[in-house]
Order: C-alpha cells, then structure tokens, then sequence
C-alpha cells in the first residue's frame, strides 16, 4: 500500500466518524434531555453496562461521568447475573450500550433491572430493538457505516457512542453546578490537579515585603524596585493599599525628567492597581496577569491590606499554568 492510500485510508476514517458525530449532533433533543433528567433526578449511581467494545466504550463513560460531579460505575452484563447485581440499587439508573441492541448478555440484565426498578437509558443503533422498546429513554446512535472497509468492526459506531457519553456527563456537569473547585478535589494527583488546587497563598512572597509609606520619595522606590522583582507597592499607616510603582513607571519618570530621586511616590504610582486574594485560584491569576500583561501583582485581604506579593514566574514554576 503507497503512503499516498495510507494518508487517504486514515483520512477517510475521520471524515466518516466527523460525519456520523454530526448527524448524531443532529439528533440530540428531547430524548437526550429526558435522559439528562433522569440521571440528575437520581439518588444513586448510574451503572453503565455493554460488551466487547460498546464494554470498552461503557467504560470510559463512567469513569467521565464519575469525575466529573456523577458517580458511575461499569457493571459487566455477565457477571452482573452471576451476583455482581448486588452492587445495584432501586435508586440507580442504567445505561445500556449496544448498537444491536439485541446482545444477548445485555437482555438478561435489562430483565433484571426493571425487576429492581431500576430506569433505565439505551444507547442503541435501532430504534425498533428491544433495547431501545423496553428502556425508559432511547439515545439514537445509528451510523451509516462503520469505517472498517468490510462495514464489520465497531469504529464509527463507537466514537458516536463515546461522543453521545461525553455529551451527558457535560450536560450532567453543567446540570449539578459542578465547579473547578469540585473538579479539583476529585483530581488531586497530577499536574492537573495541581492547577486545580493551587492558590496564591501557596506561592505569595509574604516576608520582606516591598512597602512603602504614602511620604516616600522615587530614591526609597529605586531600593524596593531593585529588590523585589520589579514592584514596589505604597500603603498608608495601615497597611491598606493606595498605590503602586513598577519599573515601567521608572523608566517613563526618567524619560520625563532627570533628577527623579525627589519625586514623590504618590505623583508616579498607580491608584487602581489589579490586584488578587490569597484564596484565588493561582491559575486565573496567571491568566489575569497574561491578560494585563503585568509581571507581579498584590495580595490584599478582605480589608485591602497588604499581605503578600505574587509573580508570574513564581506561579509558573509552581505549575499555575
């Protein structure tokens, strides 16, 4: 096979599964709302059962739902009849995957949850299965082909599954107001959980703070500019913010005039500086500070007082972004 037909074969499989997802777009509407409905209705679990790849698929779907806010569990149709459906409760809700929707491991279980009470979700290829006729909701998964040349093994059919899945676990997210914060405490390993966890009062300077008083002059600036990075920030007798110089403000000074070592720090600060909390999520800082193209920013508490200084690259190393 040429390289040309390799690039053209893995090219064609795209463009069929791209295809399909956007048809099964296409679809979604009252039958994926009663679906999201039922799920976020629920007191239990959902259980997500299929064979072989809808299996696989069923698989993936819980483990997203389960973090992201809606607890999940994959439950093989198998060994549910041989006493895993134990794990099952009348508060749960199941989804059943398979494209047939006839598999005949699936049938006994979709018996024996309605037995418990269990409501029930197909995702199914025909809308005339048993599947699809005997669940509460029916998710319309059809494809026009697979994108194995034979139109055999399970590849289109089952990225519109696995899309179908995403789309109710987001939808479920956004359902049960699932935050960041939410996200993070079910991600704590990791880089991303790290991202997730880190505040600015992880990674704020808060010893030997570059503060000055509303009466110093550009000199006592130049000192605290040298020494910390670039910011130097003016409070009153407090310790409450009023203020702040950057190099960028020294260098505009000097280009005014000379002799700047008089200049009071008042005529050259900023009043209305962006600033940040210590419980601040140390990614939205980062993304703030891009935003303003800024390098350092204060830290006030809920009285506007001074309590800490935090710099891009502190965040940066600290894995902030």
């Amino acid at each position: 096979m040429k390289p040309a037909d390799i690039i053209n074969r893995g090219r064609r499989v795209m463009q069929l599964e791209r295809e399909a997802i956007q048809a099964a777009e296409e679809r979604v509407g009252d039958s994926f709302v009663a679906a999201v409905q039922l799920i976020a209705a629920s007191t239990g679990r959902v259980i997500v059962a299929g064979v072989g790849k809808s299996g696989l698929i069923g698989r993936k779907i819980a483990a997203t739902m389960t973090s992201t806010g809606t607890p999940a569990m994959f439950l093989h149709p198998t060994e549910s009849v041989h006493g895993d459906l134990g794990i099952v409760s009348a508060n749960d809700v199941a989804i059943l995957i398979s494209k047939s929707g006839e598999t005949d491991e699936l049938l006994p279980l979709l018996e024996q949850l309605k037995r418990l009470g269990v409501r029930t979700v197909a995702i199914t290829a025909k809308s005339e299965s048993t599947l699809a006729r005997h669940t509460d909701v029916w998710l319309d998964a059809s494809v026009k082909e697979e994108a194995c040349p034979h139109d055999l093994a399970p590849t289109t059919s089952t990225t519109v599954t696995l899309a179908l899945g995403d789309a109710l676990a987001v939808a479920l997210l956004e359902v049960k107001g699932f935050r960041r914060e939410d996200f993070a405490r079910l991600h704590p390993g990791g880089a991303l959980g790290k991202q997730l966890l880190l505040t600015v009062a992880d990674v704020m300077l808060s010893d030997d703070l570059p503060v000055l008083g509303t009466q110093a002059t550009m000199r006592e600036a130049v000192v605290q500019l040298a020494k910390r990075r670039g910011i130097a920030l003016i409070a009153d007798e407090e310790t409450t913010l009023v203020g702040l110089i950057t190099t960028g403000d020294l260098t505009r000074l000097m280009e005014q005039q000379q002799d700047v070592f008089a200049v009071p720090v008042s005529a050259v600060m900023s009043r209305s500086p962006k600033t940040t909390t210590p419980d601040e999520l140390a990614s939205a800082v980062v993304y703030h500070m891009e935003q303003a193209g800024i390098m350092a920013m204060p830290v006030l508490d809920h009285s506007r007082r001074v309590v800490g200084v935090v710099h891009l690259h502190d965040l940066l190393r600290a894995g902030a972004a």
